[in-house]
This record gives C-alpha cells, structure tokens and sequence, in this order.
C-alpha cells in the first residue's frame, strides 16, 4: 500500500480539466437562462400551457403535465408518462422556459418512438446507479484489504456509470434537435427559436462536462490501480 505526504493524491490533477468543464458549463447555463428568461415568447403562453399545446399537436395526448420543485429539475419521467416542470418554467412565459419545455417534450416525442439510445439508456439506469454508488466503495475495500480484485472489479462497475453519461449525449442532442424543429411549427418566430438554441446549447455543455468527468475519473481510478499494483 502507498500513501502521500498530508494525503495528497497526484491523480487528482487529471480531473483538473474536467473540473473547469464543469464549471464553465454550469456558469454559462445559468446566465444563458437567466439573459432570455427576461424574454418574454410572443407566444404568451406559460411554460405548463405551452407544454400541453404541444403535446396535443404532437398527439401525444397520453403524457400529463405537472409540477415539480427546484429550479431547472424539469425532466420527463418515462415510466409515467408526465412531464415534470420545475417553477422556473411551469409559470413563465419567457423564451428561456418555453425552450425548456420543447426540450422535454423531445424526450416524450423519443420515448413514443423507441428512439434506441433513449431505450438503451432507461435500460442501463440501473447499472449505472449501482455503479456510481457502489464503486468507489469497493474500490476503496480493495485498497484497505490489498486485493486487487475488489480493486478490478470497481472500476468495472465504475465503467457503467461512464457509459450512461456517454449514452446520455445523443439522447439530449436529439431532444433538442426535435425541439427546435418543432417550435416554428407552434408559432415561435426565428428569432426566439434563435434565443431557444443558445439556451439548449448551454444546457448540452453540461452534459458534454459530466461525460468528460466521468472519463477523465475512470482514466484516475485506472492509473491508481496500475501504481498500486507496482507498489505491492
């Protein structure tokens, strides 16, 4: 086993870059949402109504529309069919929110086609959860024991929780490609949907974050391995 001085670990430094990501990308989807959530949509409708004519005019008449709390928690639930708005978009009728709320309707329009990688991702839901909360874990175990297949093995599990951010990302491209195709046809004018990509765009950053974090963890968790093993 090997320890640094005060515990500094030198791996650290490789979750650096991902780090910075990850930040950029949240600094610039708070202030992209919070620039056009002062936009109001020619529309005039809020978020919750916009939502709904949308689902109606793409027959998606089986999925409800409800509330939920938090700011930016809006998702769409697969297993219930309900969409799910947060308050920073159910009530508004910023260009900001309705472009929200396109986005989640994508990923209903995806789930009424058995769009494959939303499919594969609802399927590896699961494994990714008992990777991400289990991994570490074992890994550790495998440290504290001097066995390198705990060792092995949770960087295995580890690799689920990899694989989903990476699954995630056509799954949110896509859902935001069908939204922006889509709002012209509910009487947004270019230049909203213009205001709509920039916010979408932010958004998708955050995801390309969490994916290179996610990596650039797995490549950590694999080199302290490889130093481990030397030092046994």
């Amino acid at each position: 086993m090997f320890f640094y001085p005060f515990w500094f670990d030198p791996t650290f430094i490789i979750l650096l870059p991902g780090l910075i990501l990850s930040l950029i990308a949240q600094a610039s989807v708070q202030s992209t949402f919070s620039k056009y959530s002062k936009v109001v949509s020619i529309t005039g409708e809020t978020g919750a109504e916009f939502a709904q004519r949308m689902l109606n005019t793409l027959g998606l008449y089986d999925v409800r529309v409800e509330a939920v709390s938090g700011f930016l928690t809006d998702h769409y639930d697969p297993r219930n069919k309900v969409l799910r708005l947060s308050s920073a978009t159910y009530s508004s009728r910023s260009v900001a929110a309705l472009g929200v709320v396109a986005h989640e309707v994508g990923h209903a329009m995806q789930h009424q086609e058995n769009y494959l990688p939303l499919v594969l991702r609802n399927f590896s839901v699961p494994f990714a959860s008992i990777g991400s909360n289990l991994s570490w874990i074992i890994f550790l175990i495998g440290f504290l024991f001097y066995s390198q297949a705990l060792i092995q093995i949770g960087i295995v599990l580890f690799s689920f929780a990899v694989l989903f951010t990476l699954i995630t990302l056509p799954v949110e491209f896509n859902a935001s490609a069908r939204a922006i195709k889509t709002l012209p046809l509910m009487g947004m004018p270019t230049s909203e949907v213009i205001h709509v990509k920039k916010v979408l765009g932010a958004a998708a950053m955050t995801y390309v974050a969490s994916a290179a974090m996610a990596i650039l963890q797995l490549i950590r968790m694999i080199m302290i391995a490889g130093m481990f093993g030397d030092r046994e």
